[in-house]
């Protein structure tokens, strides 16, 4: 179900319209008229700009309706390019992406394990030069680089990242140190938040007026999108549904309270029940990494032999997920409630490994307790992207913040479907 029209706050009438070209595919200049309410000589004169810029490009002819047939108007994919990286205490992935915010290249590579944060900024500079030089893109069409991390952020320049396994990179301020070493413009951010932007860049989640990304990695949050505008919260880490308690009484988390989901049903929840299980432990290859034997791999490498032993028909793997799913089911709940939402994507590396598992305990959870089910359905989603989704999201925050800046002001339809005449020349338009 969709919610109201949906409407998007655009600093400018530059961003707006080229907003709505990237939202529409194709279109033409009456059909852009109608989309913002612009005149006809503000369009003309916004998209004679784009076109000299480089930034959009004419297309072909719609069908006519009568008269000359209009011009078509649609982005120039390969005029900008915009760098996303994803730091992970098991992992660091890189991609590159066009305009439109597909994907032209990814890598992916250690993380930032026991290392110290400067050597692993060093290291990230080399790898983000191989990604660029690898396509062969002219750097001057690098918008710049989106970096995003587990949370919580502080809300200062700098970051702060305060799970016990990352304890070193506290206060480090990653994002200037990662600008200075690669020369190019940083935009730091929650991996929750940037996973829900680029799942409505993409255009997946459609024309959904208020939706929410369920992220898990190494651990769990949420983005949160309303009305096509991401909410951060006070300091960048609202969403933060690891951390609501589902048992007052429950183990001490690491943020300081008991009972909190991302303890309970996290992965690394899951895998210490599975090494607590000495036959499920050797059915999936857990390895002790004492004595002579290699050291343990990461949490996240063991959560994947987890779920595969329970593709492979293990039960006792199997039931671990399912209850996992079951506690992270309710805490979707809970948010579903808070912020009455119409569609839940679920994404991250984890949910990309085991998310045939928790999809259908989501969404059963979501059918049968959500409190406004009567009014509306919640659906729940596996991203096409999840393993990926939040090195793309912050290549998208790079792309909005340059291209199409976003303010109170200007608002736009969320419906493009009606802005062209004849509704042939515009594909369905997501969000913004």
């Amino acid at each position: 179900m969709s919610g109201p029209a949906q409407t998007t706050p655009h600093a400018s009438s530059r961003s707006a319209v080229l907003d709505v070209i990237r939202a529409a595919g194709t279109i033409s200049r009456v059909g852009l008229a109608r989309a913002t309410g612009f005149t006809g000589a503000t369009i003309s004169t916004v998209v004679r700009r784009l076109i000299d810029d480089g930034l959009v490009l004419e297309t072909g002819r719609a069908e006519s309706t009568g008269g000359k047939p209009r011009v078509l108007l649609q982005l120039n994919q390969d005029s900008r390019y915009a760098v996303g990286v994803h730091l992970d205490l098991s992992g660091i992935t890189y991609v590159l992406t066009n305009l439109g915010g597909s994907v032209v290249a990814r890598m992916s590579r250690a993380g930032a394990g026991e290392e110290d944060p400067p050597v692993v900024v060093g290291r990230m500079a080399r790898e983000v030069e191989a990604l660029i030089e690898g396509i062969g893109v002219d750097r001057s069409r690098i918008t710049g680089l989106g970096l995003v991390s587990p949370g919580p952020l502080a809300p200062a320049a700098g970051m702060r990242l305060t799970p016990p396994a990352m304890r070193s990179w506290e206060d480090f301020p990653l994002d200037r140190a990662l600008e200075e070493a690669t020369g190019l413009p940083v935009l730091l951010d929650n991996d929750a938040t940037a996973a829900a932007l680029g799942e409505h860049w993409s255009g997946v989640v459609g024309g959904t007026a208020t939706f929410a990304a369920l992220y898990m990695g190494t651990g769990i949050g949420a983005g949160l999108l309303i009305n096509g505008l991401t909410y951060r919260g006070a300091s960048g880490n609202a969403g933060e549904i690891g951390h609501v308690c589902l048992d007052v009484n429950g183990p001490e988390c690491w943020c300081g309270a008991r009972g909190c989901t991302e303890i309970l049903a996290g992965p690394a929840a899951v895998v210490a029940a599975a090494r607590a299980d000495r036959r499920l432990a050797r059915a999936a290859g857990l390895t002790s990494g004492k004595g002579n034997k290699p050291p343990r791999p990461s949490v996240a490498a063991e959560f994947a032999a987890v779920a595969r032993a329970a593709r492979d028909g293990e039960p006792a793997a199997r039931a671990l997920l399912e209850d996992s799913a079951r506690h992270l089911a309710v805490a979707a709940r809970t948010l579903a409630n808070v912020m009455d939402l119409e569609l839940l994507v679920l994404t991250g590396p984890s949910l990309a490994i085991a998310g045939s598992t928790y999809l259908p305990v989501v969404q059963e959870e979501m059918d049968r307790a959500f409190f406004s089910r009567a009014t509306h359905p919640v659906e729940v989603r596996l991203s096409t992207s999840a393993a990926t989704a939040p090195a793309i999201g912050a290549a998208t925050m790079v792309l909005q913040s340059e291209l199409v800046p976003l303010r109170q002001g200007l608002r736009l339809p969320g419906n493009l479907a009606d802005a062209e005449p004849g509704g042939t020349a515009v594909r369905a338009a997501h969000g913004g």
